[in-house]
Order: C-alpha cells, then structure tokens, then sequence
C-alpha cells in the first residue's frame, strides 16, 4: 500500500478545508519570515551602529580614562601600538578628544571634539558615509567640522555656518578659534547627535597643544567571523597591563544583550503564533479522522497496522505543511526583500529615540538571511506535527468492529 499516494487523495478530496489549513499556515509562516527578517535587520543595524558608527571592535584606553577624560590621560606610545597591530592584520586608528563650549549666532552648548586620523578612521568606520548634509572632513578644509544632528537643531545653525570653541589647551591656556561647519550627521548616537564635533586630528592637536599621544586606539578585524572574545585577550597580552582593552560587546554591554536575546524575541513571537495555527491544524485533522472513522475501521480489519495509519496522518499534514511553506517561502521573500530594499519609514515613531546611547535609524531595514527563511518554516512543521498527536493516536488506537459501525 502506498501511503503518500493514499495520502495525497485524502487531502485532494477534502480540498476545501485542506485550502483553507494550508493558507492559514502559509499566511502565519509569511508573518513569520518578515518578522524574523524585521528583527534580523535590526540586530544587524544596532551593531552596525555600535561598531561601525563609533566603537570599532576594540578600544585601547588609559585604565581611568572612560571613568574620567581628562585631557591630559594620554596613550603616550599610541603610535607603536597602531602599527603593531596593523602589521598583525588590523585595522587601527587613533582618536583625540577634548570639551568645551561651542558657540553660534544664536546660541551655545557644551560640545565633545572628536579628533580623528583622515585616512585611517574609515577603515575602522564608516562614520563618513553617514553624513545627512554636506560632506565630511577633508584635509584641504582644516577649519572645517562635521557636527551632530541634534547639536545644529540646538545651536540653530547649518552647512556654512561659523562656530566659536572656547575650552583649554593640554599646558593650561585658553583654546579658541572659529570653525566652519562642512556636514551634519545623521542620527548615531546619543553623545555625537547631542555634542558631537568632529575634526582632524591635525587640527585639534593644534587647538589644545598636544604634540604626541592619543586618548583612544580604535582596531577592527579583517575577519569579523573570528572570536571576539579571543581576539581581545590577545590584544590585551600585548599592549600589557597598564592599558585598559575593551570590545564594544564589553563598553555596550546592554546592546549586545538586546542583539543576543533577538533570536529568542522571535521564537517567542512564532510559539503565540503558532498556536493559534496548531489549534486550526488540529481542528481540521480531527474533523477528517471523525469523517473517516468508517473508513479508518475497514482499513485496521484488514490487516493495515496502527503504524501506518499514524505514518498516513503525518504524511496528510505535512503535505499540507509543505506546500504552505512553499508559499510561505515566496510570499515572505517578496515582502521580506522589499522592506530591505526600501525599508519601513518609522520617522513620525521612532525619530530622536534611543536606547542605552544608541540612536535608532528611523527608516527599519529588514535582512533577508537563511535563518528568517529557515527558522519559521521549521518550527512550522514542528507544530504541526505535535498539532496531529492527538488525531493520530486516536486512529491507531480505534477498534476495527466499533469503526465499521460507527454513525
């Protein structure tokens, strides 16, 4: 007896109700897909945010230096430590910060200027790709900054626009000059949208007086497959113990949790879904085994084992499985694929939020990955078969005199 062919006619002759399961499991699974690529897009743009807006993989620091910025914290040997590491298969700059008061027109505010290298800082982050207005920094422009998106809200000013900083110099003097403003960020993070100012590293060395050091090495992977973990133990064995190296998973503790537990979000969201699928699931299959009680009899009297008949349930239900996950796969790869292209505009929700100093991207992408495919499809099928449980242990256990003359 072939139970797939025997199987394949029980759902063609009940195809109105095998229709309506199968695209109420496919509509469930298509949500599903979306969402997982909704969240996949999100993890994957608050790291991008994390690493390559701002932290890098790694920070090199004075041990006090987060705690307290003093100006006068420096890595004295930050040079050596940047080729070492470059030489190694990194990417690595660094980073000089000070704090004063910024100063337009109309209106001041206290600012954090970012000093950064013009030729190493992109390999480390794409921060000059996410330049709202304007453009970013170039050497031929030294007076020229790139500030952030809610700093020119607060100052009132933009591209072109002149800036007074009032602040201290490293041997204890007054440091002022004026600036021009050559781009306005996008939104990052809570610290750069709110007081971030960014200029050469040429330029701000010579605005407080700083012959040598820096107050951050930033390094990035090659290979960003490889252990994070380990990569910092080994960075920290050799720039030593009097310097403080941290991953972003270690400075953003709190992002890195929310982007770990994203997965399980997901599966949490399926199961409620999915339950309400499993109870459609079961419903239909308990009507088509009550149906065929008569049928189910004859076929047990002569000679067909309880086996079988659990095996001919599970191949009707997964037939029906599978092709709503044939469905299910196009339709949520469509949607899926569109919102990664063009994404969701959330700027009328999500505009200026943050969370834990991460600035959220108005604009939601979606990832299409293999796991957004693949994790509702699965566990579509595994509740379906524990849907069937009940149905099929009822016709295994049905007495063949009973069945024959059931009414």
């Amino acid at each position: 007896m072939n139970l797939f062919t025997l199987a394949s006619r029980n759902v063609y002759r009940h195809r109105h109700r095998s229709i309506v399961t199968t695209l109420a499991m496919a509509f469930a699974c298509t949500m599903m897909i979306v969402f997982a690529a909704l969240m996949d897009g999100f993890t994957i743009g608050s790291e991008r945010n994390v690493v390559s807006m701002n932290t890098g993989d790694i920070q090199i620091h004075q041990p006090d230096y987060r705690d307290d910025p003093d100006i006068y914290s420096l890595i004295e040997q930050a040079g050596a430590i940047v080729e070492q590491h470059q030489q190694l298969g990194f990417y690595a700059t660094v980073r000089l910060f000070a704090y004063g008061l910024m100063a337009s027109d109309e209106s001041s505010s206290g600012v954090q200027l970012r000093g950064i290298e013009l030729e190493t800082e992109p390999t480390v982050t794409d921060i000059d790709q996410h330049v709202m207005t304007g453009q970013w920094l170039s050497g031929d422009d030294p007076h020229g900054v790139v500030i952030g998106k809610k700093l020119s809200k607060l100052l009132d000013v933009s591209l072109g626009d002149e800036l007074i900083f009032v602040g201290q110099t490293a041997d204890g003097y007054m440091a002022n000059d004026r600036f021009e403003i050559r781009g306005i960020l996008k939104s990052v993070s809570a610290a750069i949208d709110n007081g971030g100012v960014f200029m050469s590293n040429t330029m701000l060395r010579e605005l407080i007086t700083l012959p040598k050091g820096a107050h951050e090495i930033v390094l990035m992977r090659h290979d960003r497959t490889t252990d994070l973990a380990a990569v910092t133990a080994q960075v920290k064995s050799r720039v030593g113990e009097q310097l403080e190296v941290m991953n972003w998973q270690q400075l953003m503790p709190i992002i890195n949790r929310f982007i770990e537990t994203a997965h399980l979000q997901t599966l949490i969201m399926m199961i409620f879904t999915y339950i309400a699928v499993g109870s459609v699931v079961l419903n239909a299959m308990l009507m088509s085994v009550f149906e065929r009680i008569h049928e189910f009899g004859i076929m047990k009297a002569i000679g067909v084992k309880p086996q079988q008949l659990i095996v001919l349930i599970y191949i009707e239900m997964f037939i029906q499985t599978f092709l709503a996950v044939l469905l299910a796969l196009g339709a949520g790869s469509v949607l899926s694929w569109y919102i990664q292209e063009n994404g969701l505009d959330m700027s009328s929700l999500a505009d200026g939020i943050s969370f834990a100093g991460l600035a959220f991207d108005p604009v939601w992408y979606a990832a299409l990955t293999s796991n957004a495919l693949m994790m509702p499809s699965v566990f579509l099928f595994i509740i379906a078969a524990i849907a069937v449980i009940y149905p099929a242990i009822k016709v295994a256990v049905i007495q063949p005199v009973e069945a024959i003359h059931h009414q």
